[in-house]
């Protein structure tokens, strides 16, 4: 583990495997979080100081590799986190963050907050352009963790990813009989995500400079908007060096997959 006094404890560890996520307040700075809000501002055509002009539930953008943003998912404390939750030399530094999803106070539905877990990669027999296709499988491949951060301070009616608390473990067992092709979007959301209904549901909530590190199979869910001021976040997966390593210790990733399944990779 990391020698750092910010890096993740035991107990928090423990907590990722059980339950499939972490919350870390402080993870980046609150100036970088207003840096980063600056250039999204600018970029949505919209005034903040006008909310008038905020005429869209939610205003899509992306993607962004200006220095805030590299700086804000390279912070030591992140780094120290991401070795403990995938391992050492196990991941790729992010470039940037990816889209921006902004979501904007509104009476209208966004049209995109369906329960789902974010797929990572595809078959040569897919379509490319149907994103229904992309797929995960029990290994997941392409994709070490999925990340939330947090660039405006989100509180419970700011539109918060909602997230069902242990439905990793869930998906882990419907994915497990698929080996490598896995399975897709459209198959995983054939049935609305039933297996994980009863899991407890938790939001995605903090100050500007929060980050939620999950697991890739967690299954979460946008939500509409009923605060007073837009929410900033980022939802960029974090990108692993390679496959998972058998003659490696398994990472508490592969742990909570190896408990869900009771496998030995």
């Amino acid at each position: 583990m990391p020698d750092t006094p910010d890096a993740l404890t035991p107990a928090q560890i423990d907590t990722f495997v059980t339950d499939g996520f972490v919350k870390i307040e402080n993870a980046f700075s609150a100036d970088l979080a207003a840096q980063g809000r600056a250039i999204l501002w600018r970029d949505t055509g919209c005034d903040p100081d006008d909310p008038s002009s905020w005429t869209k539930p939610v205003v899509r953008l992306g993607g962004y590799y200006d220095p805030p943003f590299r700086e804000a998912a390279n912070t030591p404390r992140l780094h120290a986190a991401y070795d403990q939750l995938v391992g050492q030399g196990r991941w790729i530094a992010p470039q940037g963050l990816g889209t921006f999803p902004v979501r904007f106070p509104s009476s209208e539905a966004p049209g995109d907050d369906g329960w789902h877990v974010d797929v990572s990669f595809g078959l040569p027999e897919d379509d490319p352009n149907d994103f229904l296709s992309w797929r995960a499988n029990v290994k997941s491949s392409g994709r070490a963790l999925l990340m939330l951060f947090l660039f405006s301070d989100v509180g419970p009616q700011d539109a918060p990813t909602h997230i069902r608390k242990g439905s990793h473990a869930a998906i882990a067992r419907q994915l497990l009989p698929f080996g490598e092709a896995g399975l897709t979007l459209r198959q995983l959301s054939a049935d609305g995500y039933a297996s994980t209904a009863e899991c407890d549901e938790v939001s995605a909530t903090g100050p500007a400079g929060t980050v939620y590190l999950c697991h890739p199979f967690m299954v979460h869910a946008a939500q509409s908007h009923r605060g007073t001021q837009p929410r900033f976040m980022a939802q960029p997966p974090l990108m692993p060096r390679g496959e998972f390593d058998p003659a490696l210790p398994p990472s508490p990733v592969q742990i909570a997959i190896r408990n869900a399944c009771n496998l030995n990779f």
